[in-house]
């Protein structure tokens, strides 16, 4: 249920790029988690790098809410960015197994299917 993307570029340039390429693809850019610097500074530590970047489509935020108010946990939509044998990673929740486990129209599952292309596309920006 977790989509991921491999890239060469580092972590600090989609740092510097991310709300340009989520605008792009229609999405805006509403926090970002440093989980490293977060952990530390409640006294836990940890090694690895890894940012989360929460990722809003308005309208399809409206949608996803209208239809199914439990989506709710997975919004907004998220791409955490680490490193991993010397690769950058970029990954996702899998919303193509969620829609496939509730029952909503067609039309709904279509809708939302073209939002995450359109996530995906970000994550793919740095391929």
């Amino acid at each position: 249920m977790i989509y991921t993307v491999e890239t060469d570029i580092s972590p600090q340039i989609i740092r510097e790029e991310m709300e340009e390429a989520a605008k792009k693809a229609g999405f805006g850019l509403l926090n970002t988690y440093e989980f490293k610097k977060i952990l530390h500074d409640k006294g836990f530590p940890i090694e690895k790098d890894i940012t989360v970047y929460e990722l809003c489509n308005p309208p399809g935020a409206q949608q996803a809410l209208e239809q199914i108010a439990a989506i709710s946990v997975y919004l907004p939509c998220r791409i955490s960015v680490y490193e991993e044998n010397g690769s950058t990673m970029l990954s996702t929740i899998g919303f193509e197994e969620i829609l496939s486990a509730v029952e909503v129209d067609e039309q709904f599952k279509a809708y939302m299917s073209i939002l995450f292309v359109n996530l995906k596309s970000v994550m793919h920006h740095w391929d």
